[in-house]
């Protein structure tokens, strides 16, 4: 039977930025908010209405509406993958020019998360997304896992030329939320498309899944004490999996954990208050925020 459309879970979609490109022949010199088709098909899939969540800030804002307001009416938010992380978004210089990553996303990005970590909706990061949610909440990042992290049997966890085929080993924990999803597995293969990883995980998460054999985390989960609303990760894209494939980890079980923390969350609200985002990043943003739009 369909279900009806009031039944239906709203589920934000982080937007991807295409900045203002004079060299561009199509929208000249505008700035493309968008999405990767995957996994917008993949909330849809269990039907969840997916609603990209623009930024509202740049030269051509309009009007009110904000991001807290996407947050009181959608039922939870998912972080999309994308360009790296902004070194200067926890304390770095970029130390190469390739690694400068995206500043302005790193920005609104804080903020959609901050939103919605004080709506105590629940939040789902993946690639990029899991980066920014441990970025975001205090942690550090590797700029480059090949060259910093020091395993001597590292990973090649990007590959340009197979992108989404590129595949590793992943080693689930015992005793996690993760590992109640997937009973039956230890050791799973995923896939791998980032250079960038987790170097100091943010305070108040743990991780729930590692790289195999340089032990990278893989999945990070914000642990649930004093009820605080769920906010969790993984460094693959459980939506690339291929539907019926037993070759790599079903996403599935993730995608509907989420969806029933969300589903949740609208017969339950509550809100974080303090237990957004720390005061001192959240400061932060504010300042880059404003220094950035002056820039423009």
């Amino acid at each position: 039977m369909t279900q009806p459309v009031s039944a239906r879970l709203k589920i934000g979609l982080s937007a991807c930025f295409s900045h203002a490109d004079p060299a561009r022949s199509l929208f000249t010199n505008k700035t493309l908010q968008y999405v990767e088709q995957s996994i917008a098909h993949w909330l849809m899939s269990a039907g969840a209405m997916v609603v990209m969540v623009p930024c509202p800030t740049g030269d051509t804002a309009r009007g009110d509406t904000s991001l807290a307001h996407y947050a009181e009416w959608l039922d939870g938010v998912v972080m999309h993958g994308g360009a790296d992380v902004w070194p200067g978004s926890y304390g770095e210089v970029p130390l190469k020019d390739a690694w400068i990553g995206d500043r302005i996303r790193d920005l609104y990005d804080m903020a959609l998360v901050e939103a919605f970590a004080q709506a105590g909706k629940p939040i789902f990061g993946v690639c990029r997304g899991l980066q920014l949610i441990n970025v975001a909440f205090g942690g550090t990042l590797y700029q480059d896992i090949e060259e910093q992290h020091g395993h001597p049997e590292t990973l090649r966890h990007r590959d340009p030329v197979t992108y989404d085929q590129n595949f590793h080993e992943i080693e689930i924990v015992d005793g996690t939320r993760l590992a109640r999803l997937f009973p039956d597995t230890r050791t799973a293969r995923v896939n791998s498309i980032h250079h960038q990883g987790i170097k100091g995980l943010a305070e108040d998460f743990e991780v729930e899944a590692w790289s195999l054999p340089d032990r990278v985390p893989e999945a990070i989960r914000r642990r649930p004490d004093r009820g605080r609303s769920y906010i969790a990760a993984t460094q693959w894209h459980p939506e690339f999996h291929k539907y019926g494939s037993t070759d790599t980890l079903n996403g599935e079980p993730i995608l509907h954990d989420f969806l029933w923390a969300c589903a949740t969350a609208r017969v339950q609200p509550r809100r974080s208050g303090v237990h957004g985002i720390p005061g001192r990043i959240r400061d932060r943003a504010s300042r880059l925020l404003r220094q950035a739009l002056l820039r423009r």
